[in-house]
């Protein structure tokens, strides 16, 4: 009976075995300070311009670490005004570039130098390991819709039929 259930087995087991193995989906970056001193920051919202007018918005999402757990704690304390100091930044200059179509696209390693260089300013250059861009999601004000694939009846065609009476 057990020599039946090899060859069972063997094709239950084959299409696993012969499967290509997926790729691992791509990890986001994270601070990589220790345990105790990454402090995620507030999403941030920053303009997007295409042609000098508003193309849409760009949600940041970032962490910052710091060299210790006391200015951790002080991090903690400025979040206000290391939001105040994010926001006028990106307000101030553009963070993105046009691409080859003229959209917007975001320069991230740019940006994380500006982002950085606020949070440096506001706690302290000495308590600040560094600040990563987690994610980045661009939203149009105007997104492109789904070209309409039927097209309406000519003005002088008849009007569709009356539906019938409700019983």
């Amino acid at each position: 009976m057990r020599a039946s259930l090899i060859p069972v087995l063997c094709l239950i087991a084959l299409p696993a075995l012969a499967a290509p193995a997926a790729k691992a989906p791509a990890k986001p970056p994270e601070c990589t300070g220790a345990p105790g001193t990454n402090q995620d920051m507030p999403h941030l919202m920053a303009p997007l311009e295409k042609g000098g007018d508003l193309y849409g918005y760009a949600y940041i999402s970032s962490c910052v670490a710091a060299t210790s757990e006391s200015a951790f704690s002080l991090v903690g304390d400025k979040i206000p005004f290391i939001q105040d100091a994010f926001v006028r930044d990106v307000n101030r200059a553009p963070v993105a570039q046009p691409d080859a179509n003229g959209d917007p696209v975001v320069d991230a390693a740019g940006l994380q130098a500006r982002l950085l260089a606020d949070v440096r300013h506001v706690v302290g250059t000495a308590k600040i390991k560094e600040l990563v861009i987690t994610d980045i999601q661009v939203s149009p004000l105007h997104p492109v819709q789904t070209p309409v694939l039927a097209t309406a009846p000519p003005d002088d065609a008849p009007p569709p039929p009356a539906p019938p009476p409700a019983k």
